[in-house]
């Protein structure tokens, strides 16, 4: 996905973006950059590869080179930014986050005009960040074209510019990523996550509703463009995404997951009840607050059979090769053998995408002794490859295994029923919970309804984007 953090102040911010940015580590694993701005100096930009070494540890030698007093920095899961544009608008640095899937169609529009042009990648794909800022520059104002950029953009396109006047966020026409400005005695600062500033001395200030563009100044903010009605903001950011202490629409992650794993032994109480186990257990590490709460509802004891491992794998999808991705996958799993050896446990994940590194956890659990592992997905299955944040990274939806459980079922006479495949108490749904847990190596498995995902975050659920689960927009 993605994530940026700016910071402007009257004095040096160079270590406020290096550590706002970095604290973003845990949203993206190919990019990273950072561009400080200093009046005499101008414009001082690096970009690194942080596929196999972290933002960190790549950057820490270039802070002696940075000075300013604005300056902006993001972690990117695709193309190489913040870039350095110059055009009639002036020069500026820019990032952004979000997904553009009319890329070929815009760029083709674009090169209509004739004497346009784009640099190339490896790939021959144009950089997402540098068609934004084509977008934008067709306008007559930052303003105007960051709207006209956002209007054109099938996907999502959350926005942040650095110009020698100051800093300029553009939330997501639907709000579909949070953007926060947090302030201090003597700057301000712009983040995704409020934690971020929070650890450098800035206290919460200002929310960006959808489509709100606002100018951030040493001084303090302003709204250049009024926010929307409509939102649509991720739901994944509180399942998954999002950090623990970060807090979105006044609604915080940990808290929402607890409660999101109350709900979940709620229900299954209602149905008949939860499983007699031995333990309730987290997959770490965004599942284990999910499982803290359903542990705390269903009076069960709560134990953690196996850690990661992480002081040098902090997250088993980093490398590029998906068979290396799983190795280390299984490396970092480090049994805790008196907690597994026959037991029964009841896991609790964020979700289940494709499930294959969920059937090695299962087998490795048995493996270990385990004596019964009962398995409980903290979301409803996923039956649409996410197309506006790249949450998925499915090239196909038939890549999910909720979607190729209902090919294996009904062919292509199940892709009409996914509504009823999705709702475990439909015969449908009964065969897709069985199957997969069949497939798995489960001896049960659950799934959280949509219906208490949106209790647990608690906000308007038309307010909330649940395209993943639906396929509604």
């Amino acid at each position: 996905m993605g994530g940026f953090f700016g910071a402007i102040a009257n004095r040096d911010v160079a270590l406020d973006v290096f550590f706002g940015v970095d604290y973003h580590s845990h949203l993206g694993t190919r990019r990273g950059g950072m561009v400080l701005y200093h009046r005499e100096e101008g414009f001082q930009r690096q970009i690194h590869n942080i596929e196999n070494t972290p933002f960190r540890t790549k950057f820490e030698k270039d802070l002696a080179k940075f000075s300013g007093c604005s300056g902006i920095g993001c972690i990117s899961d695709t193309d190489p930014q913040p870039l350095l544009v110059r055009s009639h608008l002036g020069l500026y640095a820019i990032a952004t986050v979000g997904i553009i899937n009319n890329a070929d169609a815009l760029v083709e529009q674009y090169f209509s005009d004739h004497g346009h042009q784009f640099m190339a990648m490896s790939s021959g794909k144009v950089n997402a960040t540098e068609l934004v800022a084509a977008l934008i520059n067709k306008k007559d104002d930052l303003v105007s074209g960051i709207r006209y950029a956002q209007e054109q953009v099938k996907g999502s396109a959350t926005i942040l510019i650095l110009t020698p006047e100051g800093i300029i966020a553009a939330r997501d026409k639907l709000g579909r990523l949070p953007i926060l400005v947090g302030q201090s005695k003597d700057g301000c600062c712009v983040s995704f996550e409020s934690f971020a500033y929070q650890k450098l001395g800035y206290h919460d200030a200002y929310e960006l509703g959808p489509g709100e563009i606002v100018k951030i100044t040493a001084d303090g903010w302003e709204t250049l463009a009024p926010a929307g009605k409509e939102m649509k903001i991720c739901a994944f950011l509180w399942t998954y995404y999002g950090y623990p202490n970060s807090t979105y629409e006044g609604v915080n992650v940990e808290v929402m997951r607890y409660q999101n794993g109350e709900l979940m032994a709620r229900d299954e109480a209602e149905r008949g009840g939860v499983p007699e186990v031995d333990y309730v257990a987290g997959v770490p590490d965004s599942g284990v607050p999910h499982a803290i709460g359903y542990a705390n509802r269903s009076k069960k004891t709560f134990a953690r059979p196996f850690v990661k491992y992480t002081p040098t794998w902090p997250r088993s999808f980093m490398p590029a090769n998906q068979d290396v991705r799983n190795q280390v996958a299984k490396m970092k799993q480090i049994p805790v053998s008196d907690l597994i050896e026959g037991k029964k446990l009841l896991f609790v994940d964020d979700s289940i995408v494709r499930g294959t590194q969920l059937r090695e956890t299962v087998e490795f659990l048995y493996e270990s002794g385990a004596k019964e592992v009962h398995m409980r997905s903290a979301c409803p299955p996923i039956m649409y490859g996410c197309k506006f944040l790249n949450f998925s990274r499915s090239n196909s939806d038939m890549e999910l295994i909720a979607r190729k459980t209902v090919q294996e079922l009904e062919g292509d006479e199940g892709q009409k029923h996914l509504d009823e495949y999705a709702d475990a108490s439909t015969q449908r749904g009964q065969c897709l919970l069985k199957s997969i847990c069949k497939s798995l190596g489960f001896d049960s498995l659950g799934y959280q309804s949509l219906d208490s995902l949106l209790e647990a975050i608690g906000i308007d659920r038309d307010r909330v984007c649940t395209y993943c689960w639906t396929g509604k927009e």
